[in-house]
């Protein structure tokens, strides 16, 4: 059984009509030249109507006219004041329109009644088009009075037949004219619109580029700045054991062996996340470091040569990943910290504390700033890192708090608090 054809007038349109595309493309260069060359424009327009009202002068204007008897040079001048300002249409709507006023006043009175009277309605458009809305009152006023002075002067007929007809005429005009200055208007509000959307758009960009870049920043320097603090504290501590234990010594190499392999493992995992994956192709993810993992990154830096204590209350049960993975850095920040600038004889200590406030974290060491852990003195490529700068910014993500500074007792004490709220649980509506 065969599908009933769909009606002609049903079938959804795909494309406009092609002589609603040529009147579209005709309509758009006109603009086009319009646009780039106004003054062209302009004289064409101006030259076309003023040879139209100097040929209805030459005698076609006796046809209409309840005078005839009217001088042919006053019908000449009156016919170019009629058509001549069209030129000053855009730069000087009303001073035109005042001009062809009143020569179509004259018009009226001596008898004549031009047709290229008619031709003020192309300044009445552009008033509408160009000038306050409150104008075009004033311009309707002074056009409606001509053809008051014409019915006064030569009553042929009754005056709505004499006046009405063309009042209705300038009323088309002008509402002609506010719409086509709404359409303009609205386009333009689009296409600015629009203008503002890719604006925001590049900065909604920028914005998240310079965030991932940040963040990749701070990964890239806990991972790499952790573990090779580690394993210039182990190579410092190793060399110097040689001479006295090579048995020392070799455990700072399996040591440093094993430290560089997790850095290497973490930074593959960093780099896969940036890569740019292939269909059918996911990237090898591991997991981020948690507060379990917190026991081994001790056991790493007790590894190098630092005395660690650790202690930790209550359970992490609920604490979402990002949070546990901010104090996890915040902490591993504080111990390399240790391992690079505390000294030979500095001890640390960790506290975690889970409770109904959030979690804290607390690292105090007992550093002298002589340099890292196993070395003679400070290390000469020691300068300032962004490692605060990155705890602080992690911080922030989830509303938490972060003190870090020397101890007043003992002197030459260094400790960092970390406080993050917990994590605020919306209502339901």
């Amino acid at each position: 059984m065969t599908e009933p054809r769909t009606a002609p007038h049903d079938e959804p349109r795909t494309a406009p009509h092609p002589l609603t595309r040529l009147l579209q493309r005709s309509t758009q260069r006109v603009r086009a030249f319009d646009r780039r060359r106004p003054l062209v424009w302009d004289l064409l327009l101006t030259g076309f109507f003023v040879v139209a009202a100097l040929v209805d002068a030459a005698g076609g204007w006796r046809n209409t006219a309840p005078n005839t008897a009217v001088p042919g040079w006053l019908v000449f001048l009156l016919s170019t004041a009629l058509s001549l300002p069209l030129l000053w249409r855009r730069r000087r709507p009303m001073a035109a329109l005042t001009v062809m006023v009143a020569a179509s006043l004259v018009s009226s009175w001596t008898g004549a009644m031009l047709q290229a009277s008619l031709i003020q309605m192309i300044v009445l458009f552009s008033v509408a088009m160009w000038l306050p809305l409150k104008t075009l009152g004033g311009a309707g006023l002074m056009m409606t009075a001509p053809l008051v002075v014409g019915a006064f002067r030569y009553p042929e007929n009754s005056w709505d037949q004499q006046i009405v007809p063309y009042v209705w005429a300038y009323a088309l005009v002008a509402l002609l004219g506010i719409a086509v200055r709404s359409r303009q208007d609205y386009t333009e509000a689009l296409v600015e619109r629009a203008r503002q959307l890719e604006v925001e758009r590049d900065q909604q960009a920028q914005l998240a580029t310079n965030a991932e870049r940040t963040r990749i920043a701070r990964e890239m320097h806990d991972i790499i700045g952790h573990n090779l603090s580690v394993i210039t504290t182990l190579a410092d501590g190793g060399s110097y054991a040689a001479v006295k234990s090579p048995e020392r010594a070799a455990q700072a190499l399996t040591a440093i062996g094993t430290t560089s392999r997790k850095a290497l493992t973490e930074l593959r995992r960093l780099l896969d996340v940036l890569r740019e994956e292939t269909p059918g192709e996911a990237a090898a993810l591991a997991p981020q470091p948690a507060l379990t993992d917190l026991d081994q990154l001790i056991d790493g830096v007790r590894a190098a040569g630092l005395p660690v204590r650790s202690t930790v209350r209550g359970r992490p049960d609920s604490l979402p990943a990002g949070r546990q993975l901010t104090v996890y850095r915040v902490v591993q920040e504080a111990l390399t910290n240790t391992l690079k600038h505390g000294g030979p004889e500095a001890t640390a200590y960790v506290e975690v504390v889970y409770g109904d406030d959030g979690v804290r974290a607390t690292v105090t060491d007992t550093g002298t700033g002589a340099g890292p852990i196993g070395s003679l003195g400070p290390s000469p490529g020691d300068a300032p890192g962004r490692g605060l700068t990155g705890m602080r910014e992690r911080t922030a993500l989830y509303d938490g708090t972060l003190e870090a500074g020397p101890l007043r007792q003992p002197a030459g004490g260094w400790q960092v608090r970390l406080h993050l709220p917990e994590e605020r649980k919306e209502s339901p509506q």
